[in-house]
């Protein structure tokens, strides 16, 4: 079970990780904060210090077609907020 799925990199994002430490990731429905924490340790080589956590509900989406109304939607996700020890940081950019 991979527990981080992608990072995710928006402006105010960002901004926070140069503010305050703080980096964003879109995770595993079913991963507890714990294993958050030791996935990122172990992944990036950082120390955490705090994950806060919000499940996202997906959005109902309509569309009209040639057959009519098509209606879906799109998945539930979780994000975690993972904020970092002073001096520690994550380059996402690095290797590109």
């Amino acid at each position: 079970m991979s527990i981080i799925i992608k990072p995710i990199v928006s402006e105010k994002l960002t901004a926070q990780g140069e503010k305050l430490n703080r980096y964003g990731f879109v995770v595993d429905l079913e991963a507890n904060k714990i294993q958050i924490k030791n996935a990122i340790e172990k992944y990036y080589g950082v120390t955490v210090e705090a994950v806060n956590t919000v499940r996202i509900a997906g959005k109902i989406k309509s569309r009209n077609t040639k057959r009519g109304l098509a209606v879906g939607r799109t998945n539930n996700y979780k994000k975690a907020y993972i904020t970092l020890k002073a001096g520690d940081n994550i380059d996402f950019f690095n290797n590109i």
